[in-house]
């Protein structure tokens, strides 16, 4: 039979034909209803699902079972007819997993993709056979936001409201990105940083159903087979992790999952990339964590951590996988590896794909963006303040370096006199030339001359920082003696505890303003509320990664860009600080507040577009003449559409 692509809210699905009963199973065909083209009315072609007619002839009468009568079963099942045999097969026997060929009624209710609940019209629910499958009220997509928005509100627990949101997003995706839109500032620490955080260490206690594809060690081999599952084609953006190091709570393995489905969450509401074109990925190598090796619930591999040859090797196929699968210009989003795989696979895969490592990457591009922004309240330029950086992983660095590489163009200088100004104190204390013998690669660029400092208080006193920046994941560290001497030499001094989730930063807002006299420009990796003193309120810029991959991301794709160059994320920094206003400024505020993110995401697409441009890094010809226009007509809408 020959299927006529109708427009409507459904997708044929291409599936291999079953395998033909055996002969203890009692089967029965039901005929295909003929199809006029000039009066489909309405459009769901196979209301039932049948078998090919071909199965038929192709299968002897079945001996007599002792199980009831297929008629009987009618009566008893209220006229659910047996087609495959399912009900009468025995517990052992094989059977196939049909499904329909188009969605309608109920399978229509259960796909996320166009389920609209109760805002389908009367006309919509004669249409595709809803009627009966809902209850008679017709509900706008508006009201259905009031009554999540006021079901969520009566939880207390962040993680009851993280499920009910993941719920939302698997049974009504187009009213889950709604909710999520219009109150991003609400929502955005339920779905993200920090409850993510939590729901990653819960994952095998919460799990419902799957999202994204999960990649073990088992898979080895065949990983190019496993991509062919994934029913979207046209994929985008895949963010991927392996779990090692999530947020700072160490090593979760396969849990780590939350994150790939929390940042495209974002991807799609603040950076409009479609839903269907985004990826996420676990990569499931073993976990190193005991308690979770001897969790019941544990959804992972239960062995040790894969090192060396039979990691990178495994990395290697899956990157290969990848662009076999989806081509040059898919874009791999790197995301909570650790530090001693991080760099090494972005070094590997940045110069034959299409990488982007977030915690390197990203999180350096949205501080140097508030660092940017900052100087309208410091003054001078970033070559003039001096830095200080408690934590030399891989945000700690990839923050150093790309400071380093915007005061180099400023100032016209080497990069090498620029990482100068930039010290590093690890857990070994201040990072110097005697110890360059014993460092990581990473961090070596930043040992420079200087005499050893056993902790961050002697590093403070000796060098006189404006600038404390931490990226420890220890909590407590910025203590009142290092904040009140920062404060003896800085008229302000900024501080940024970048740490996450909320129990693992350096400081708190309260402590910062607090123990600086209110002084203090501050900055950190999740939110805290604002801060009252001495009849002032201090409203806290949220360093959020969020502020810059979903435009970066979309820049990308708009572009066609096939490298992500450094200076693309320069760019994205410059177009980030701009966005603070006086009016933010003002307040204390070094980020634009979450409410405009789309509006800023499309900005910072449109300068990450236009240097891929300048670099000769674009596909898509020619480069339209309103890149800001262009990013927001790219931009994925929630509005329900109506179907006929």
């Amino acid at each position: 039979m020959a299927f006529v692509q109708v427009s409507s809210p459904f997708r044929i699905l291409a599936c291999a034909a079953p395998s033909l009963p055996t002969a203890s199973q009692h089967v029965r065909t039901q005929s295909v209803p003929s199809l006029s083209l000039g009066t489909l009315q309405p459009p769901c072609i196979m209301p039932h699902v049948c078998p090919p007619a071909s199965v038929e002839n192709h299968v002897k009468e079945p001996k007599k079972l002792e199980t009831p009568d297929v008629n009987e079963d009618l009566a008893v099942s209220g006229g659910v007819r047996d087609v495959f045999g399912e009900d009468a097969a025995t517990e052992d026997q094989l059977i196939t997993p049909w499904s329909r060929n188009v969605a309608c009624g109920m399978e229509l209710l259960r796909d996320p993709h166009y389920n609209k609940g109760l805002a389908f019209s009367e006309k919509e629910r004669e249409y595709h056979y809803l009627t009966g499958l809902l209850p008679p009220t017709i509900l706008t997509q508006q009201m259905q936001e009031k009554r999540i928005l006021h079901n969520l509100r009566t939880y207390q627990d962040p993680l009851q409201k993280y499920v009910a949101m993941m719920d939302l997003q698997e049974r009504n995706e187009r009213l889950f990105y709604k909710v999520l839109i219009d109150n991003v500032e609400e929502l955005l620490p339920i779905v993200y940083t920090p409850t993510v955080g939590e729901a990653c260490q819960k994952y095998g206690s919460i799990f419902r159903r799957p999202r994204g594809l999960y990649i073990s060690l088992k898979e080895r081999g065949k990983i190019l087979e496993v991509f062919k599952n994934w029913p979207e084609k046209l994929v985008q953006v895949i963010v991927v992790t392996d779990g090692e190091r999530i947020l700072g709570l160490g090593d979760l393995g396969c849990q780590g999952m939350g994150i790939p489905v929390g940042k495209l969450a974002l991807y799609t509401a603040l950076g409009g990339v479609r839903p269907s074109a985004c990826l996420p990925i676990t990569i499931d190598v073993g976990t190193n964590n005991e308690t979770l090796l001897n969790d019941p619930f544990y959804i992972g591999l239960r062995r040790r951590r894969a090192i060396g040859e039979e990691y990178t090797s495994f990395i290697d196929e899956f990157m290969h996988a990848v662009k076999k699968s989806y081509g040059e210009k898919v874009l791999i989003q790197f995301e909570d590896f650790a530090n001693h795989n991080a760099f090494e696979l972005l070094e590997k895969y940045q110069k034959t794909h299409l990488v982007f490592n977030d915690d390197i990457q990203g999180t350096a591009v949205v501080v140097l963006g508030g660092l940017l922004a900052s100087l309208k309240l410091t003054g001078g330029t970033l070559a003039e303040h001096t830095f200080l950086f408690l934590g030399a992983g891989e945000a700690g660095t990839g923050i150093a370096e790309l400071i380093a590489s915007e005061i180099a163009l400023q100032g016209n200088v080497s990069l090498q006199e620029a990482r100068k100004r930039i010290w590093m104190v690890d857990s070994k204390g201040l990072i110097v030339k005697s110890r360059l013998d014993s460092l990581q690669r990473h961090k070596k660029n930043f040992a420079h001359e200087h005499e050893e400092c056993r902790d961050l208080i002697s590093a403070v006193k000796a060098l006189k920082p404006s600038v404390l920046i931490g990226c420890s994941g220890q909590r407590s560290t910025f203590t009142k003696e290092v904040l009140e001497t920062l404060a003896s030499f800085n008229m302000k001094p900024v501080v940024m505890a970048l740490s996450n989730p909320t129990s693992h930063a350096e400081c708190t807002a309260e402590e910062a303003y607090r123990w600086t006299q209110g002084r203090a420009i501050f900055g950190s990796g999740s939110p805290f509320d604002p801060v009252r003193l001495n009849e002032k309120v201090h409203v806290t810029g949220q360093a959020n990664n969020a502020y810059i991959f979903p435009g970066t991301g979309l820049g990308i794709i708009m572009s066609g860009a096939i490298r992500v160059h450094e200076d693309m994320l320069l760019a994205a920094a410059r177009v980030l600080a701009d966005q603070v206003s006086k009016e933010n400024m003002d307040n204390g505020l070094i980020y634009p507040p979450f409410q405009n993110i789309r509006k800023i995401s499309a900005n910072i697409a449109a300068g990450v577009a236009a240097k891929a441009y300048e670099l000769g890094l674009a596909t898509k010809l020619p480069q339209p003449s309103n890149l800001v226009a262009c990013a927001e007509s790219c931009m994925y809408s929630p509005q329900y559409r109506k179907y006929r």
